[in-house]
This record gives C-alpha cells, sequence and structure tokens, in this order.
C-alpha cells in the first residue's frame, strides 16, 4: 500500500494504476476517496469510472475548478464590497481622513469614531483594508505613536480621486449617490427579480420588479404607513441628482461649452432643482433659462434674474426655447413613452430661435468598447438592468438611439462624450 502512494504522489501513474488494481475492491474504494480529495483522480467524462489523472492534468482541472469557484464567489461576496462603502459614507470615514490632515492610522480612526471594543476594532480594520483593495484608501507607512508596537499602529491610510469625491462638504460630493443607491428602498426590489420575469402574466400594475415589491410604480405617491421614510428618501434622492446636475453642470459649461454657445433660450426638463441650468444660466447671463418639473418638485422654488421655474408635465407641454435639454430622463421611459417626450421636445423648439435642438444626456450603450474598456461598459450593463428593476425604462445603444429620433421626426444627431460612460447626443428637427 505505501509503495502506491508513493507512486502516486510523485506522479508515477503507470506503476500506481498497475499496483492499485491489484487491491482488494474495498481498500481500492478507500484510495478512490482519498485521491479524489487529492486532485489526483476524478470520474471520467467517457466512463462511469474511476480515473487518475497526470500532474498536468490534475493542475489544469483543479485550476480551472478553483477559477470557476472564484467566479461564482466573488460577485456573491462582492456585496460586502458595495456594503463596505455605505458604511464608510455613513461613518464620514473620508472626512476624518481628510481632517487629520495626514496618514491617519487605525488607532486615530477608531477612536475618532468611539470604537473602542477589541472586535470592533478588528472589524474597522478590515473595513479599511477593503476599502483600500477597492481604490478608495491608499496605505502608507508612518511611524508609529508611542506604545503603538503593532503592524497596524505603522500604517496610516490616505483619501484617493475616488473618495475625495465622498467628502460631505464637497459640492460633487458624490455620498448623497451611494446612501440612495444603496438603500433599501433600491435594493429590495431586487429580492423580487426572479419572481417577476416568471411572472408571464404580469399586468401594468407590475410592469417592473419595483411595482411587485411594493405594489406601486416608482413614480407614484406613497400610502400613508410609507410616507415618512419615504419623505427621507426622497430628500437624499433629490440631493444625489442635484449633486450629480452640479458636477455634469461643471464640464457642459467648462469642456463643451461651444454646445450652448449662440443659444437663445434653454429649458431643463425634469431639471428638479436646478441646478445643471444654474451652472448654465450663470455661464451664458444673455440665455433665457427655464427648468421644468412636476408641481411637488417645483412648487416654492423662486427663479433670479434669467433663470426660473415652470410646473408642468413634460408629456402635456414643454415650454417654447431654442433648445430643450433633458439629464437621465429618457432612460426611465420604455420606447413609447419616450417617443411621447421627443415629439413634445420637437413642438417646443420649432420655429424659436437660432440653433434649434434637444440636448440629451445619457448612457450609449457601446458593445463594442467592451474589450478596450471593461468596466465602463460593465457599469452601462449594471444600469440598463438597474433601469429594468426600479422603472419601466432602459438604456440605449446607438442603433436603438437613432431609431428613437427617427420615429419622432427628427432629422439627424450628434453623440458627444462628455463624462466617463455618458455622452452628451444633440438632436436636430
Amino acid at each position: 500500500m505505501f509503495d502506491l502512494y508513493l507512486f502516486i504522489l510523485t506522479d508515477d501513474y503507470r506503476i500506481a494504476e498497475e499496483l492499485m488494481f491489484c487491491l482488494p475492491v474495498d481498500q481500492q474504494n478507500y484510495i478512490h476517496y482519498i485521491l479524489c480529495m487529492l486532485g489526483k483522480m476524478q470520474i471520467s467524462n467517457s466512463k462511469s469510472e474511476m480515473v487518475l489523472i497526470g500532474a498536468n492534468d490534475a493542475e489544469g482541472s483543479s485550476g480551472e475548478l478553483a477559477g470557476a469557484r472564484l467566479d461564482i464567489l466573488n460577485p456573491i461576496l462582492g456585496l460586502a464590497k458595495s456594503m463596505s462603502l455605505r458604511c464608510a459614507v455613513q461613518l464620514r470615514i473620508p472626512d476624518i481622513v481628510h481632517r487629520h490632515g495626514e496618514p491617519a492610522p487605525l488607532r486615530h480612526l477608531a477612536a475618532a469614531l468611539g470604537i473602542h471594543s477589541v472586535n470592533k476594532v478588528r472589524c474597522l480594520h478590515l473595513l479599511l483594508r477593503i476599502l483600500t483593495q477597492s481604490g478608495y484608501l491608499t496605505e502608507v507607512r508612518i511611524s508609529p505613536a508611542a506604545g503603538g508596537d503593532e503592524e497596524e499602529d505603522k500604517v496610516g491610510y490616505l483619501l484617493t480621486p475616488s473618495s475625495r469625491i465622498l467628502l460631505a462638504g464637497d459640492r460633487f460630493s458624490q455620498a448623497p449617490f451611494v446612501l440612495s443607491f444603496l438603500s433599501p428602498v433600491l435594493m429590495n426590489p431586487w429580492e423580487s427579480l426572479s419572481r417577476w420575469l416568471e411572472d408571464d402574466e404580469a399586468s401594468a400594475a407590475t410592469a417592473t420588479p419595483f411595482d411587485m415589491a411594493n405594489g406601486r410604480s416608482r413614480w407614484d405617491g406613497e400610502s400613508s404607513s410609507e410616507q415618512a421614510a419615504a419623505a427621507a428618501f426622497d430628500l437624499l434622492f433629490k440631493e444625489a441628482m442635484a449633486s450629480d446636475a452640479r458636477l455634469v453642470g461643471d464640464v457642459l459649461v467648462r469642456d463643451r461649452r461651444g454646445l450652448l454657445e449662440g443659444l437663445e433660450s434653454m429649458v431643463d426638463v425634469g431639471g428638479s432643482t436646478g441646478e445643471l441650468a444654474k451652472a448654465i444660466a450663470a455661464a451664458f447671463p444673455e440665455m433665457r433659462c427655464t427648468v421644468l418639473d412636476l408641481p411637488h418638485v417645483v412648487g416654492g422654488l423662486v427663479g433670479s434674474g434669467n433663470l426660473n421655474f415652470v410646473a408642468g408635465d413634460m408629456f402635456e407641454f414643454i415650454p417654447p426655447a431654442s433648445a430643450v435639454l433633458m439629464k437621465w430622463i429618457l432612460h426611465c421611459w420604455n420606447d413609447g413613452e419616450s417617443l411621447k417626450i421627443l415629439k413634445k421636445c420637437k413642438e417646443a423648439i420649432r420655429g424659436h430661435g437660432k440653433g434649434e435642438k434637444v440636448m440629451i444626456i445619457e448612457t450609449v450603450v457601446d458593445e463594442s468598447s467592451a474589450n478596450q474598456n471593461q468596466r465602463a461598459y460593465e457599469t452601462q450593463l449594471f444600469f440598463d438592468m438597474e433601469d429594468l428593476v426600479l422603472v419601466p425604462g432602459r438604456e440605449r445603444t446607438q442603433k436603438e438611439w437613432a431609431k428613437l429620433f427617427l420615429d419622432a421626426g427628427f432629422s439627424g444627431y450628434k453623440i458627444f462624450p462628455i463624462l466617463g460612460f455618458r455622452c452628451l447626443i444633440e438632436v436636430y428637427p
């Protein structure tokens, strides 16, 4: 028996196989079990029998299996990455690191957060490691403070560009974006995705998994029992959209200024609190800027100078202007509803000054870029699935956008990259 193990473990499989089949059946079965555990034996694909595999085969098979398991485990446990980011924002860890003014050690962060339990300090340390691995923090070696002789006392943490835009005081802060998109309101509907897909009888009342989970659409009013929680979420979501609008506005007037020059007037459809329109109005004081949104959104908002607010429904009426601007509006609606909105836009710009056009800030899904920029393409796909789960909308490829514009009666369009995976699309009557 020992000789057999020796030949197997040294990969002399020809002799090992001869020796093994000279043993009693019960001993063969025992060896089968041990060798399968060691990755030295497997069931043949062609016959229902156990076969020894050579060193190279074992290595390849084990490596493939390990890789396949990682492909499953990583997205399952990848939730830890999202939740760690949310936790860091909730605890304001980026702000604590920023205020420290130099690499912040674990002890400083624990003290600033009022964490003293050994187990919780260990958890904080692991959280910092995940944030570092994810690119939100960077580690640097430091001289430990007096009495600090542990390895973690020799490491300090600094912010990266990805965490700097999470600072609470930053006007472009993406912290509200993190908190709203990872809130239970937008996360819970994912629990209904498989049930929704299996339900072929789904009616208009359950057009999305969100509808199925909540008994109402994303745009319907909440029940009285939901109103308090919904009001808190709405404030957070509005701030997320406002922060994004400030970021897009800054990029637009700085990097794509030429697209706005010469316009006499502009209406920002679905512009909420008007952060994007404010940036344009400030950069172009000669342009009349209007923000159109629902009454409960713009009610009480007062314009000034060349900026004003109008309450209304974009499906019914859009104020006339040289240009209509829509940021992240059409991806919330299916093709039929988007067509109605685009036709209203076309009516609004008809005969109203030089440079008539509709300006759309949206994702243009580029399948050809999957190999060149996998992260951007993957993010586009994630957003597309997010749309499907939450609203009756979708992200679109260039071909799909072109068909939509043609069906709405427009003559042409141009696409300009503007911010990461998003583009500004100019559409001409």
